[in-house]
């Protein structure tokens, strides 16, 4: 049993607090995305955005990881309320929902803990959403899987990179990347910006925090994208005005899988 666990902090907001609703939710986004023959990507790219708006772009995502043997999963997010120059661990041996505990992947914060980018911190993760949605998924994807939550802040996308490389490689490994785009522009504005973002992903090209709010953890994956010969694939892509809110200002939101190249 987990001695130090970081409770949730946004469930009955983000999602529902109730586990059954939960399970519900999750389980019916997955089951919307029809099924393919394409492998396993070892790295996605999801938003972070209330279920309701984006839990549908999320799934996009998520799903291409089904059937994969998949046991620990690193998830990149930025930092929303305390800031940190550095990549923030939560100090925690696992993570809670209402779902259950994800476990902390012990052996994972061993190598990552190594580099001077790396800090523990309960104060980054306390209300943190940008990993915390990210697990209810997980826990019914991948209900093995245990999980190295890392709070980007104020460090260079070479740096997160930098962390990143000595876990490439790892078997059973997988990384999620959580970004949404852009932010409070009208309807037609954003989806032209994030149109733009797109091609920036698909392109390998950086972006910066005014195209996309997790955009050092995006930009080190595409660091990593480019020296391991990975190939950005857009699942899909809507705003807050396509599922619950009005168009008046949104938020964009998009999903990628990262494939390996087969030869």
């Amino acid at each position: 049993m987990s001695t130090n666990v970081r409770p949730p902090t946004v469930a009955g907001m983000f999602y529902p607090a109730h586990a059954a609703e939960l399970a519900g939710m999750v389980d019916q986004f997955l089951a919307d995305v029809p099924g393919n023959d394409t492998p396993p990507p070892p790295a996605i790219q999801v938003p972070h955005a209330g279920y309701v708006y984006s839990g549908s772009t999320a799934a996009l995502g998520f799903a291409s990881w089904r059937g994969a043997p998949i046991e620990h999963v690193v998830i990149v997010g930025p930092t929303h309320r305390v800031g940190v120059r550095a990549l923030a661990l939560p100090d925690a041996d696992a993570m809670s929902t209402p779902l259950g505990d994800v476990p902390i992947w012990q052996a994972g914060v061993d190598v990552v803990a190594r580099s001077p980018h790396v800090v523990a911190s309960a104060a980054v993760h306390a209300q943190e959403h940008s990993l915390e949605v990210q697990l209810p998924f997980l826990q019914r994807l991948l209900p093995q899987a245990d999980v190295l939550p890392l709070a980007a802040g104020w460090v260079t996308p070479e740096q997160a990179a930098e962390v990143l490389e000595p876990l490439w490689g790892t078997a059973g490994m997988g990384i999620v990347i959580s970004s949404d785009l852009s932010h409070y522009h009208p309807y037609d504005e954003a989806r032209a910006i994030d149109a733009a973002t797109i091609a920036d992903v698909l392109a390998l090209r950086p972006v910066d925090h005014d195209q996309a709010c997790g955009a050092t953890g995006l930009d080190a994956m595409m660091l990593l994208a480019a020296s391991h010969g990975l190939t950005p694939r857009l699942l899909g892509a809507c705003n807050s005005g396509d599922t619950a809110g009005d168009k008046r200002q949104v938020v964009g939101y998009c999903s990628f899988a990262f494939d390996e190249v087969i030869a």
